[in-house]
């Protein structure tokens, strides 16, 4: 038998509370709206192993096409934890990093929309300008601006 083969990372998933505010947010970093339904059934709950569930999705592409984040609202079962607040420092999945231009001017727009400014915005030698970012239900991204090109 011989090894598989990764192929690609398809997406990243996000379970949130409001559809509506998640997209938004990433809407404004830039991530394009696919798609968005219902998923349910005894099928589904086979491969999460919630056993019957429903559930809303919404997938948002990055520009290139490559990257995907998938947004889940759990209608049933219902959420029983979160890590909203939990620091940068928190063992597990913890945030998506995203290569942007113009840093300071997403950065603006994302405060003027409610997201909160993680520290601050630095500069990691002349290579990147970096920060984090909390937005709508404490999801966590990080935001990266290449220097120099």
């Amino acid at each position: 038998m011989s090894k598989s083969e990764l192929k690609r990372m398809d997406n990243v998933g996000i379970v949130v509370e409001s559809l509506d505010d998640a997209i938004s947010f990433f809407d404004e970093i830039g991530l394009k709206l696919e798609g968005r339904m219902t998923v349910e059934g005894e099928w589904a709950g086979r491969v999460t192993g919630l056993d019957s569930q429903i559930v809303e999705i919404a997938m948002m592409a990055t520009p290139d096409g490559h990257s995907r984040i998938e947004l889940s609202r759990f209608i049933s079962p219902a959420v029983i934890s979160h890590h909203r607040t939990a620091p940068v420092n928190a063992l597990g999945y913890l945030r998506v990093m995203f290569t942007v231009k113009n840093l300071d001017e997403l950065v603006s727009r994302l405060t003027r929309k409610g997201a909160k400014l993680e520290g601050e915005v630095v500069r990691y030698e002349e290579s990147y300008q970096l920060c984090y970012v909390r937005g709508p239900e404490g999801i966590l991204v990080g935001l990266a601006e290449e220097l120099g090109n």
